[in-house]
């Protein structure tokens, strides 16, 4: 059974080809193909390091190859990275016209996003996983940071959740 997240995706894709929403349709095209990029890259990442896989069915594999709504909002937030990046380049290089575009496109990734948190939230997230793992200080980061990052994955930006760690584990206290 396909994640929610993809199967949204699959309808608004449909709703967009019916009501000629341009941007939207090719944005929503663009996503799909980057899941299902990284499903392909999954299935034979599966095969590869399983290789009583490599004999199940093909349907075993394409089901165990599905991303989880959390994947999905990964290549969701890298698709949002490559627009801001693009954004950026476009108005050094004053293409305002490409700007608008890709605003375009942005606006219609970030409405697929969960609502971002605020860095208070973050802090108070990252004291209540420190105190978990009974992090100490800087060296104890390798031990939070795969925690917070999964709890806060697509909620909040990895730079920001990683500055907020460090500051919190060099002034303990």
């Amino acid at each position: 059974m396909d994640a929610p997240l993809k199967e949204k995706l699959n309808s608004d894709l449909k709703e967009a080809l019916r009501g000629g929403d341009k941007v939207k349709l090719g944005t929503v095209r663009l996503v799909l193909a980057s899941v299902s990029n990284a499903e392909i890259a999954k299935r034979a990442k599966l095969t590869d390091a399983d290789k009583a896989l490599a004999s199940a069915s093909e349907a075993e594999i394409a089901k165990k190859s599905q991303l989880e709504d959390g994947d999905i909002l990964s290549v969701i937030a890298r698709e949002i990275k490559q627009r801001n990046e693009s954004i950026d380049a476009y108005k050094k290089g004053n293409r305002p016209d490409l700007v608008a575009q890709e605003e375009a496109e942005l606006a219609v990734l970030q409405s697929y996003m969960p609502k971002q948190v605020s860095r208070e939230e973050i802090v108070v997230a990252a004291k209540r996983i420190i105190a978990e793992v009974g992090a100490k200080g800087p060296n104890d980061k390798g031990r939070v940071m795969p925690k917070i990052i999964g709890e806060l994955k697509g909620k909040a930006d990895g730079k920001e959740i990683n500055a907020v760690v460090t500051e919190l584990l060099n002034n303990p206290g």
